[in-house]
């Protein structure tokens, strides 16, 4: 990625490419996030013998079935799957950045999202449960979180509005005066005690937990999400947001993108790079 900046740059952007060994304070001592992976590593450990031999198992709940299948995906064990939970330590000159996915693709200047007042909030973003889209903003805690489990329902409420992961502004001054991170990891803990039954494997679950009442809700025109899972989106709905998210399998960069919606993304690409050209991207 460091050579692809250097052989692309923005300019007048400055791009500063880091990978997790260039933080020092992540080799120094007890990093929850690590230790938190570890555990994981010895949960997935009891799920050895493939999808067959779990779906074999007759004795336990569906929901533990199921998410033991989830476990299987190497996806959901990524360091960089929790790594944004240390934000504030990985910038930790900044107090305000803007958290983008990398699926995400900007149609207008961000510049606004900095004048939001965030009145005293963590983290800005788009609720999920107002618009009228039933595939992309009909999501409340009950869509993510296990309420069959007396953990999450003696501790939440199920129609508690969600929120969007991928386009978020994170005063890191704020969160640096709260027990988010402390939060966040309690609740992996308790999920890993319970055979990760609490919730669907990710990091936005754990993450709902952690910033519940810390969120400062934002215009939906700055998320708009659903486009790698659904194709109910219009093209004309999509140019019309100012940041739009390819969330989902069908990224605008596979085969299995949604030919509508994938000039989006592609208009921004330069087909004409030998480097783009050895990727055999399609461009419609």
């Amino acid at each position: 990625m460091q050579a692809w900046f250097s052989l692309h740059p923005l300019i007048p952007a400055i791009i500063e490419v880091k990978a997790l060994h260039h933080f020092d304070w992540f080799s120094k001592g007890k990093v929850p996030v690590l230790e938190a992976m570890e555990k994981d590593q010895q949960v997935r450990s009891q799920f050895r013998g493939g999808s067959s031999a779990i779906m074999k198992n007759n004795t336990e709940k569906p929901h533990v079935i199921a998410a033991k299948l989830q476990a299987l995906s190497p996806k959901y064990n990524s360091m960089m799957n929790h790594i944004r939970i240390h934000l504030p330590e990985l910038f930790s000159s900044l107090n305000k950045v803007v958290f983008l996915d990398d699926d995400i693709v900007v149609q207008t200047d961000l510049t606004p999202l900095w004048d939001i007042d965030m009145k005293g909030k963590v983290n800005g973003a788009v609720q999920t449960c107002r618009g009228k889209d039933k595939f992309v903003m009909s999501k409340r805690f009950k869509s993510y979180l296990n309420f069959s489990h007396p953990l999450i329902s003696n501790s939440f409420d199920p129609n508690q509005c969600a929120w969007a992961y991928g386009m978020n502004i994170f005063d890191l001054e704020a969160w640096r005066k709260s027990n988010i991170s402390l939060i966040y990891y309690h609740w992996l803990e308790q999920n890993l005690k319970s055979d990760l039954s609490l919730w669907q494997l990710g990091t936005l679950p754990p993450g709902l937990i952690a910033f519940h009442g810390h969120v400062h809700i934002i215009d939906p025109f700055w998320h708009m999400l659903g486009l790698g899972y659904q194709e109910n989106t219009t093209l004309e709905d999509a140019k019309s947001a100012g940041v739009i998210h390819f969330n989902g399998r069908a990224k605008p960069w596979l085969d299995i993108a949604f030919p509508q919606l994938r000039p989006l993304w592609t208009k921004y690409v330069n087909l004409s790079d030998n480097f783009i050209k050895g990727c055999h991207i399609r461009a419609s």
